[in-house]
């Protein structure tokens, strides 16, 4: 692990391998017949309070996530990652305190603030940051989420989820490199859905590309089918968009292709938390992009080694967090506010996702790689980019 001294390239390296002065005044003696003008004593400032209990020697980190609830499962991996962090540095930098947001995030967030956490990483769910963020705030203290809900970002928040407009971004322009040049988009009726739809219009038109257009659908086999054939009535197009998991997309794709062979199958991050898409035939050749998982498998093996059971793919992101804030740690004074502004660093950082650095808006930039579905799983055709220029 790089020394504190070295920071400027340890940016560049995986995160893994991370009172008051007492004055003396003296007043000299006055002689009898001599008056001596003694002069005042300058007003101090106040020695800053620490917000770390009394006898604490470690700076607090506070981790929010669900722990019992439906989502229990992912938020006790995401977890046992941060842990798993902190033991593979080997670095007493930080301490972990885990919060169950499962009963309420506004109120895991004040109890960890009023334990003396100076940094939350979490919750997982948009819905949760929004409550989260004015308690933490008022605190000053910053949040590094879950989340990749956009809407929530900034002033404060910082986002570590996969942000689906990054992924629109990378397949489309890798497709446009390829070839296609008429693009159409088929998404859920919902705000991904609404979401991607934006996206795409957006990244076809900066491509110098045509967005022949898009169409939604509710979650029923009817409504799938004739969204479908109201979006091949659009016009011609090279490649389309799939918005869903490998599941509906496998019925959509014959729906949106008819006659038209050679259409190329684009889809979303969502497909790289399922197991072989490629495995039906409809879907066999589809390009989609997402962070590459070379360093998670690594992450895997000394995951179940240490549990006994498989880490979701989310928990990469309570690693990185993790690693992140025992990085910025070796600048964090005890019990002062955590230094937000090393968050903001251009060059960025390299945790298991690959490199990632925050934007302005608090969202996390990442370096995607684009795969195409086989058989077998996937290959991937255009590789993450190391670092940002």
């Amino acid at each position: 692990m790089a020394s504190p001294s070295s920071r400027p390239q340890a940016r560049r390296s995986a995160l893994r391998f991370i009172g008051l002065a007492v004055l003396s005044v003296a007043i000299a003696g006055c002689t009898p017949r001599t008056q001596r003008a003694v002069e005042p004593i300058q007003p101090q400032p106040a020695q800053p309070i620490s917000r770390l209990p009394p006898g604490e020697t470690l700076n607090r980190v506070a981790v929010l996530v669900p722990l019992t609830g439906p989502a229990a499962q992912v938020g006790q991996s995401i977890l046992n990652a941060a842990n798993l962090a902190l033991a593979d540095t080997g670095v007493e930098r930080i301490r972990i305190m885990s919060y169950d947001t499962g009963p309420g995030a506004a109120q895991a967030a004040s109890t960890a603030i009023a334990q003396g956490a100076g940094l939350i990483l979490g919750p997982l769910l948009g819905e949760d940051v929004r409550l989260v963020a004015p308690i933490a705030a008022a605190a000053d203290v910053p949040v590094i989420s879950f989340s990749n809900d956009v809407s929530v970002a900034g002033d404060g928040v910082y986002l570590m989820g996969l942000n689906p407009a990054q992924s629109v971004d990378r397949v489309v322009n890798y497709a446009r490199g390829q070839g296609a040049s008429r693009f159409a988009a088929l998404v859920p009726s919902s705000l991904y859905g609404s979401r991607v739809s934006d996206s795409m219009r957006v990244t076809v038109g900066a491509a110098r590309g045509e967005f022949v257009g898009t169409q939604s659908y509710d979650r029923s086999a009817t409504a799938l089918r004739e969204s479908a054939a109201t979006l091949r009535r659009l016009g011609p197009f090279d490649a389309v968009l799939l918005a869903d998991g490998t599941r509906t997309a496998v019925q959509a794709a014959p729906l949106v292709r008819g006659d038209n062979r050679n259409l190329r199958i684009l889809g979303t991050e969502l497909w790289a938390a399922e197991a072989n898409g490629g495995g039906n035939a409809q879907l066999r050749g589809a390009w989609y992009a997402a962070a590459s998982d070379t360093l998670f498998n690594q992450l895997r093996t000394r995951y179940r080694a240490r549990y006994n059971r498989d880490p979701v793919r989310l928990a990469s992101l309570g690693y990185d967090a993790t690693l992140l804030a025992i990085r910025i740690a070796a600048n964090w004074p005890l019990g002062r506010p955590f230094p937000e502004g090393e968050l903001r660093d251009r060059q960025g950082f390299v945790g298991v996702d690959g490199a990632f650095r925050f934007g302005r808006d608090g969202v996390a930039e990442r370096a995607l790689e684009v795969r195409q579905l086989t058989a077998n799983g996937f290959t991937v055709v255009s590789p993450a980019p190391t670092g940002f220029n």
